[in-house]
């Protein structure tokens, strides 16, 4: 069984925090902070106000896209999670 998303939600803030609350196809579910992960050309202009909260949950594929053409994995979203966890704790 290959991992999916099957819930996407955007945290708002008030700061530099890019919040995602995820449910995955294994039944783990959290908030993912990507701040730190989003570089380079394709992530970059979802800093621009506004353009992160444009998340959307692929249906094909799901996983998390952009408008822009960005996307993430679910296999990333869900190491990344782990990892904040084990930071967390």
């Amino acid at each position: 069984m290959s991992l999916h998303i099957v819930q996407l939600e955007v945290v708002p803030t008030n700061d530099d925090q890019r919040l995602l609350r995820l449910v995955f196809s294994n039944g783990e579910s959290g908030v993912v902070n990507l701040a730190d992960e989003l570089d380079g050309p394709v992530f970059g202009p979802l800093f621009q106000r506004g353009r992160f909260s444009e998340a959307t949950l692929h249906p094909l594929f799901r996983t998390v896209t952009w408008p822009n053409g960005a996307d993430l994995a679910p296999e990333f979203l869900l190491d990344l999670l782990r990892r904040q966890r084990g930071h967390a704790a």
